[in-house]
């Protein structure tokens, strides 16, 4: 039997938490269902993880997943940076512009 799965807004402040201590991240939002408002037990939590340079997307991306290893909840993370969302953040149909347009922001660096 495998590990039994919370509700994966309760492991937001944990996915956060570790997320912020390992990148450092500039903002993290909150997008999908959650946001909307309309996320069932089982839905995913979808958070775009803003980082201040990002050499190599898939190599963050997998170093994210493994950073909120052991955390009882499907939990998606699209790292981006600055530059990325200033090309691609109003294109209609990428993820990017949906997540900055309904996400909410759950944490915001202080400058």
């Amino acid at each position: 039997m495998g590990p039994v799965l919370t509700p994966a807004i309760d492991a937001l402040p944990d996915a956060m938490d570790r997320l912020i201590a390992a990148f450092d991240p500039i903002r993290i939002v909150m997008f999908g269902s959650h946001a909307r408002g309309d996320a069932r037990p089982d839905s995913d939590l979808d958070l775009l993880v803003v980082v201040p340079r990002m050499p190599d997307k898939r190599e963050l991306a997998a170093a994210m997943l493994r950073s909120l290893r052991g955390i009882p909840a499907n939990i998606e993370v699209i790292p981006t940076d600055p530059a990325e969302i200033a090309r691609r953040g109003d294109m209609p149909g990428d993820v990017l512009r949906a997540a900055l347009r309904e996400g909410r922001t759950v944490y915001e660096r202080s400058r």
